[in-house]
């Protein structure tokens, strides 16, 4: 009887066992649905959004994001001291003179020293707007979602003020091209958010 009772409870244990290291096996080799990572809250829903925010200009004056909107807004953070971000400068100048027209905005956000970024400015004659910050204007940008790891660094913000997608390094005139087109067909009609959201992943 005593030697029936221990095999049944090794026998129990080792079936203990053999369920808890499936369950690891599953939770490690099977990805889990993303409403497992994050519930659907209220806050999930408005996500994509992006927040209203305020950062200084080079004249020292507080803006608000939200006085642009209405626009397709690419939001575009640089240094002084940052190469790629200078070369990327007289592209954004001819994009804004280009598309300024059309409802397109690019707004510079320099992570930088405000007297750094003005003594750039009296050179680079910029033709869009510029806000400058260090620890606020990071923070702005991880508000997307995304890790912040280096400039330059650049969202697209629909005119509704969702955030449709990043561009992280160096933008060239082709990315530009695109960022255009996608928004085009988005604007006719021909091309719901989610598919702009896909065709703007290929940045």
């Amino acid at each position: 009887m005593q030697r029936s009772f221990l095999v049944f409870t090794i026998a129990l244990v080792a079936l203990a066992a053999g369920v808890l290291a499936y369950k690891t096996q599953v939770s490690v080799d099977e990805p889990r649905p993303i409403s497992a990572m994050k519930p659907a809250t209220e806050d999930t829903v408005t996500e994509s959004v992006y927040p209203s925010f305020t950062l200084t200009d080079i004249d020292g004056v507080e803006r608000d994001f939200a006085e642009w909107s209405g626009k397709y807004r690419l939001l575009n953070f640089w240094a002084t001291w940052c190469a790629p971000c200078r070369r990327e400068i007289p592209l954004l100048k001819a994009f804004q003179e280009e598309h300024g027209e059309n409802g397109y905005l690019v707004i510079g956000i320099a992570v930088d020293f405000p007297e750094e970024v003005a003594r750039y400015a009296e050179s680079a004659e910029f033709n869009y707007p510029i806000l400058v910050g260090q620890e606020d204007a990071m923070a702005v940008a991880e508000t997307s979602g995304i890790e912040f790891i280096g400039m330059p660094f650049t969202m697209i913000v629909g005119a509704d003020g969702e955030l449709l997608n990043t561009h992280t390094g160096e933008i060239l005139a082709e990315d530009l091209e695109h960022i255009v087109a996608v928004l085009t067909m988005l604007d006719m009609g021909q091309i719901d958010k989610h598919s702009a959201r896909a065709a703007l992943d290929a940045l």
